[in-house]
Protein backbone atom coordinates (compact mmCIF):
# COMPACT_ATOMS: atom_id res chain seq x y z
CA UNK A 1 0.00 0.00 0.00
CA UNK A 2 2.22 2.73 1.33
CA UNK A 3 5.95 2.60 2.18
CA UNK A 4 6.79 4.92 5.60
CA UNK A 5 8.72 7.60 4.75
CA UNK A 6 12.11 7.91 6.33
CA UNK A 7 13.10 11.08 8.26
CA UNK A 8 15.63 13.78 6.37
CA UNK A 9 19.12 13.59 8.67
CA UNK A 10 18.49 16.52 11.36
CA UNK A 11 14.89 16.99 10.29
CA UNK A 12 12.39 16.61 13.61
CA UNK A 13 10.43 14.18 13.98
CA UNK A 14 7.39 16.22 13.91
CA UNK A 15 8.64 17.68 10.42
CA UNK A 16 8.22 13.55 9.12
CA UNK A 17 4.84 13.29 10.08
CA UNK A 18 5.74 9.71 12.18
CA UNK A 19 5.87 8.81 15.24
CA UNK A 20 9.94 7.85 16.35
CA UNK A 21 10.86 4.96 14.47
CA UNK A 22 10.90 1.57 16.52
CA UNK A 23 13.41 -0.47 16.61
CA UNK A 24 11.05 -3.42 15.24
CA UNK A 25 9.93 -1.41 12.27
CA UNK A 26 11.89 -2.69 9.25
CA UNK A 27 11.52 -2.50 5.25
CA UNK A 28 7.89 -3.28 4.17
CA UNK A 29 6.85 -5.39 1.34
CA UNK A 30 3.20 -6.28 0.01
CA UNK A 31 3.16 -9.69 2.19
CA UNK A 32 3.85 -7.94 5.54
CA UNK A 33 1.43 -9.21 7.87
CA UNK A 34 1.76 -5.90 9.83
CA UNK A 35 -0.40 -4.30 6.83
CA UNK A 36 -2.95 -5.52 7.87
CA UNK A 37 -3.71 -2.62 10.29
CA UNK A 38 -3.23 -0.22 7.53
CA UNK A 39 -5.94 -2.52 5.25
CA UNK A 40 -8.51 -2.68 7.74
CA UNK A 41 -8.30 1.06 8.34
CA UNK A 42 -9.03 2.11 5.20
CA UNK A 43 -11.44 -0.68 4.73
CA UNK A 44 -13.00 0.62 7.63
CA UNK A 45 -12.70 4.50 7.08
CA UNK A 46 -14.29 4.07 3.50
CA UNK A 47 -17.45 1.48 5.07
CA UNK A 48 -18.62 4.21 7.24
CA UNK A 49 -18.31 7.13 5.28
CA UNK A 50 -20.31 5.16 2.63
CA UNK A 51 -22.56 4.25 5.31
CA UNK A 52 -22.99 8.05 6.77
CA UNK A 53 -23.41 9.33 3.35
CA UNK A 54 -26.24 7.12 2.86
CA UNK A 55 -27.86 7.45 6.12
CA UNK A 56 -27.67 11.43 4.84
CA UNK A 57 -29.15 10.48 1.55
CA UNK A 58 -31.59 8.03 2.83
CA UNK A 59 -33.21 10.88 4.59
CA UNK A 60 -32.94 13.96 1.70
CA UNK A 61 -30.29 15.36 4.20
CA UNK A 62 -26.79 17.27 2.48
CA UNK A 63 -24.33 15.18 1.26
CA UNK A 64 -21.71 14.14 3.76
CA UNK A 65 -18.60 16.18 1.70
CA UNK A 66 -21.05 19.36 2.54
CA UNK A 67 -21.54 18.23 6.28
CA UNK A 68 -18.00 18.01 7.02
CA UNK A 69 -17.64 21.71 5.18
CA UNK A 70 -20.40 23.24 7.45
CA UNK A 71 -18.85 22.08 10.42
CA UNK A 72 -15.78 22.92 9.84
CA UNK A 73 -17.48 26.53 9.20
CA UNK A 74 -19.63 26.07 12.36
CA UNK A 75 -16.59 25.58 14.49
CA UNK A 76 -14.80 28.33 13.21
CA UNK A 77 -14.28 31.32 15.32
CA UNK A 78 -16.59 33.93 13.72
CA UNK A 79 -18.46 30.57 11.27
CA UNK A 80 -16.02 31.93 9.03
CA UNK A 81 -12.98 30.57 7.33
CA UNK A 82 -10.68 31.37 4.33
CA UNK A 83 -10.82 28.46 1.52
CA UNK A 84 -6.51 27.65 2.57
CA UNK A 85 -8.24 27.16 6.46
CA UNK A 86 -11.36 25.22 5.05
CA UNK A 87 -9.17 22.78 2.59
CA UNK A 88 -6.71 22.30 6.14
CA UNK A 89 -9.68 21.54 8.39
CA UNK A 90 -12.01 19.57 6.08
CA UNK A 91 -11.49 15.95 7.39
CA UNK A 92 -12.69 14.12 3.50
CA UNK A 93 -11.03 14.80 0.58
CA UNK A 94 -9.99 18.03 -0.26
CA UNK A 95 -10.51 17.45 -4.29
CA UNK A 96 -13.41 19.81 -5.20
CA UNK A 97 -13.14 21.68 -2.26
CA UNK A 98 -14.22 24.76 -4.40
CA UNK A 99 -16.92 23.23 -6.13
CA UNK A 100 -18.35 22.03 -3.31
CA UNK A 101 -18.39 25.36 -1.84
CA UNK A 102 -19.40 27.12 -4.58
CA UNK A 103 -22.85 24.71 -4.83
CA UNK A 104 -23.51 25.57 -1.21
CA UNK A 105 -23.21 29.00 -2.09
CA UNK A 106 -25.63 28.66 -4.42
CA UNK A 107 -28.14 27.06 -2.41
CA UNK A 108 -27.27 29.53 -0.03
CA UNK A 109 -25.79 28.06 2.74
CA UNK A 110 -22.49 29.74 3.01
CA UNK A 111 -21.83 32.76 1.51
CA UNK A 112 -17.97 34.57 0.15
CA UNK A 113 -17.52 37.49 2.26
CA UNK A 114 -14.34 40.26 1.77
CA UNK A 115 -11.60 39.90 4.11
CA UNK A 116 -12.15 44.39 5.41
CA UNK A 117 -8.07 43.91 5.99
CA UNK A 118 -6.71 42.26 2.31
CA UNK A 119 -8.75 43.51 -0.40
CA UNK A 120 -7.38 40.08 -2.64
CA UNK A 121 -8.84 37.62 0.63
CA UNK A 122 -12.29 36.16 1.26
CA UNK A 123 -13.84 34.20 4.11
CA UNK A 124 -16.29 31.09 3.49
CA UNK A 125 -19.07 31.85 6.41
CA UNK A 126 -21.83 30.00 7.05
CA UNK A 127 -25.48 31.52 6.43
CA UNK A 128 -28.41 30.50 8.96
CA UNK A 129 -29.66 28.40 5.82
CA UNK A 130 -26.31 26.74 6.36
CA UNK A 131 -26.74 26.34 10.30
CA UNK A 132 -29.86 25.13 10.23
CA UNK A 133 -29.06 22.09 6.76
CA UNK A 134 -26.59 21.60 9.43
CA UNK A 135 -28.59 21.05 12.32
CA UNK A 136 -31.07 19.03 10.24
CA UNK A 137 -28.62 16.39 9.20
CA UNK A 138 -26.48 16.53 12.57
CA UNK A 139 -29.61 14.02 13.64
CA UNK A 140 -29.06 11.99 11.39
CA UNK A 141 -25.55 11.81 11.16
CA UNK A 142 -24.72 11.47 14.97
CA UNK A 143 -27.06 8.49 15.08
CA UNK A 144 -24.92 6.82 12.43
CA UNK A 145 -21.58 7.85 14.21
CA UNK A 146 -23.46 6.84 17.48
CA UNK A 147 -24.19 3.35 15.57
CA UNK A 148 -21.52 2.50 13.74
CA UNK A 149 -18.62 3.60 16.29
CA UNK A 150 -19.77 4.57 20.06
CA UNK A 151 -22.08 2.27 20.56
CA UNK A 152 -19.85 -0.49 19.33
CA UNK A 153 -16.57 0.21 21.42
CA UNK A 154 -16.24 0.52 25.43
CA UNK A 155 -15.19 3.81 27.27
CA UNK A 156 -11.85 2.32 27.84
CA UNK A 157 -11.31 1.42 23.54
CA UNK A 158 -12.65 4.77 22.39
CA UNK A 159 -9.96 6.54 24.90
CA UNK A 160 -7.51 3.96 23.18
CA UNK A 161 -8.71 4.86 19.65
CA UNK A 162 -9.00 8.58 20.14
CA UNK A 163 -5.45 8.22 21.23
CA UNK A 164 -3.80 6.23 18.04
CA UNK A 165 -5.82 8.62 15.93
CA UNK A 166 -4.35 11.77 17.68
CA UNK A 167 -0.73 10.03 17.10
CA UNK A 168 -1.41 9.28 13.60
CA UNK A 169 -2.94 12.83 12.57
CA UNK A 170 -0.42 15.62 11.10
CA UNK A 171 -2.15 18.69 12.33
CA UNK A 172 -3.50 17.30 15.67
CA UNK A 173 -0.08 19.15 17.36
CA UNK A 174 -0.03 21.99 15.57
CA UNK A 175 -1.27 25.03 17.02
CA UNK A 176 -4.34 26.82 15.17
CA UNK A 177 -3.59 28.90 12.64
CA UNK A 178 -6.92 30.12 11.90
CA UNK A 179 -7.64 34.09 10.55
CA UNK A 180 -8.67 35.83 13.70
CA UNK A 181 -12.37 37.71 13.28
CA UNK A 182 -11.71 41.28 13.30
CA UNK A 183 -14.42 44.15 13.70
Amino acid sequence: MSTPVEPQPGAPAAATGSAPARADCGALSPADPRLAAWRSFLRTHTHLLRILEQDLQANHKISIGSYDVLVQLAEAEGNRLRMSELAEAVLLSRSGLTRLVDRLQREGLVERQPDPLDARGLFTVLTEKGRNALRDASTVHLAGVSRLVIDRLSAPELVQLQELMRRLDPIADLPRTRTPVRG
